[in-house]
């Protein structure tokens, strides 16, 4: 990479994280991708339980728009500090809750909405699978805004990179890298969400749990490829065999996605 390859590069597109503000209150891009995620999410789990052959009924959709909620903010929040900065956040645990301030991980919200659907499930008495398998269709949206945000953010950026689309990132110095957040966005949300619905509409989410799977093992493929990418966390580098923490946390995720797609289980 050369002197010119850098002023040749794409010239990163400063958006105004904050959308507006009144005051101390202010509305950002952020924080409008998770409400975009969560709503649209919502109003297609309400179009999946009116079919007369679902388990889950448009009353209880309502309902678990809630717990989702919740499960999303503390669990992504919770992952992050556990996951990325124990260390600082348990020298400074006030910041624990200073979400406005960012650190959300996808594997703790994730974690969090698990624990959220199996709590949900029970107390309405209805198949665990039969919530995951809604889910596991929607979440692609909630990931293709969030990486969208991430990017007019300008963080989570790659590596420094000479191709034709690199940029340089406010906080990644002047070395034009890659803008794997949109690579993230592409693939692990719209290129999965349609792979997701084609089996939705060949009735393959009648086997339950196996849209989970697919979600479970195309997010991983795809968060562990773009992380070939991707810059790692400056406090963590890379990890054993040159792997990152994205991908290590991926891992379990294949496992479990895999069994759910080939495993035998009763309906």
């Amino acid at each position: 990479m050369n002197l010119l390859t850098t002023f040749s590069a794409l010239s990163f597109p400063e958006i105004d994280p904050i959308i507006f503000s009144i005051g101390p209150f202010a509305i950002r891009w952020y924080a409008l991708a998770y409400i975009s995620g969560l709503i649209i999410g919502w109003r297609l789990m309400l179009h999946f339980a009116k079919n007369p052959a679902s388990k889950i009924t448009v009353e209880q959709v309502d309902d678990f728009l809630v717990w989702a909620t919740m499960g999303v903010i503390l669990g992504g929040r919770l992952g992050y500090v556990l996951f990325y900065k124990p260390g600082y956040y348990f020298d400074n645990p006030i910041e624990i809750f200073m979400v406005w301030q960012g650190g959300m991980s996808f594997h703790g919200g994730f974690l969090g909405v698990v624990v959220a659907a199996i709590l949900f499930a029970r107390k309405h008495k209805f198949p665990a699978l039969a919530l995951a398998d809604m889910l596991a269709t929607v979440a692609p949206v909630g990931l293709f805004f969030g990486r969208i945000a991430n990017f007019i953010n300008g963080e989570l950026f790659g590596r420094a990179s000479d191709v034709a689309w690199a940029m340089p990132f406010p906080g990644g110095g002047p070395m034009p890298r890659h803008p794997s957040q949109l690579y993230e966005a592409a693939l692990e949300g719209a290129l999965l969400f349609v792979i997701i619905m084609i089996l939705r509409h060949f009735k393959l989410h009648e086997k339950p749990g196996l849209l989970t799977g697919v979600f479970l093992t195309g997010y991983a493929l795809a968060r562990g490829f773009v992380e070939l990418f991707r810059q790692p966390d400056a406090h963590l580098g890379f990890l054993a065999g040159g792997t990152t923490m994205g991908q290590l946390l991926s891992i379990p995720m294949i496992v479990i996605g895999m069994y759910l797609i080939f495993g035998k289980r009763k309906k």
